[in-house]
């Protein structure tokens, strides 16, 4: 049995790329993935997840897929993402897939069918169980959003030297925020990590071309 976990990591974030990751486990037991750490990564620390990555790499095959941020302007954050887990999907070409749900559940075996229907012309017809907080439910999921998680925190470290602490990259964290505002008043354009048609983004682009503007409190 060729079992596939995916879950993603920065669907929501301003800054950096979305990855989606995948945790192929073959023939395994999903309670040794749970003894090596395996979880949601949001309920892990930074510490945890790092020795959940190297704990679970000799279990299994991980993979991930990088959306930057240029392609999520240029094109539907939804359907970029499908065509992710559509590739990895046939790189690995599982018997089963578990993965979280994107988006709200009654719009599950809608997305179910567009992926099924998306890998059928190439001979596979996995079976799928797609359901909110598979990622700490399953193992095999979980391993996925651990992978899927620190690959994206490195991302974001690479850019920390040049850039200065950008923070999460989400729009609720105040040193993004504080980044954001920051780089906004300076006038110069947006670097290629932000997602510049994030609502965020915008309000600071449009306050930046405002004379005598600075930047809001919740910004600050």
């Amino acid at each position: 049995m060729r079992i596939l976990g995916v879950d993603e990591a920065g669907r929501g974030c301003v800054l950096g790329p979305l990855v989606v990751g995948a945790f192929l486990l073959v023939d395994g037991d999903q309670a040794t993935l749970r003894a090596a750490g395996a979880d949601d990564s949001k309920r892990l620390s930074a510490k945890r997840r790092a020795a959940a990555r190297a704990a679970l790499a000799p279990l299994g095959t991980p993979d991930v897929r990088l959306i930057d941020a240029r392609a999520i302007d240029a094109g539907n954050l939804n359907v970029l993402e499908e065509a992710a887990i559509v590739s990895l999907v046939l790189a690995h070409r599982p018997d089963h897939v578990v993965m979280d749900a994107l988006g709200h559940p009654r719009t599950l075996p809608a997305l179910e069918a567009r992926l099924a229907a998306a890998i059928a012309p190439h001979g596979l017809a996995p079976t799928w169980h797609i359901a909110p907080k598979a990622d700490r439910d399953h193992p095999v999921c979980g391993a996925a959003s651990v992978f899927a998680k620190t690959t994206r925190d490195a991302r974001l470290a690479e850019l920390t030297a040049p850039h200065g602490d950008l923070g999460s990259g989400y729009p609720s964290d105040p040193k993004t925020r504080r980044w954001l505002a920051a780089h906004a008043a300076t006038g110069a354009p947006w670097p290629a990590f932000v997602r510049t048609r994030w609502d965020t983004v915008a309000q600071l682009s449009q306050l930046s071309l405002e004379p005598g503007s600075s930047a809001p409190p919740s910004a600050r």
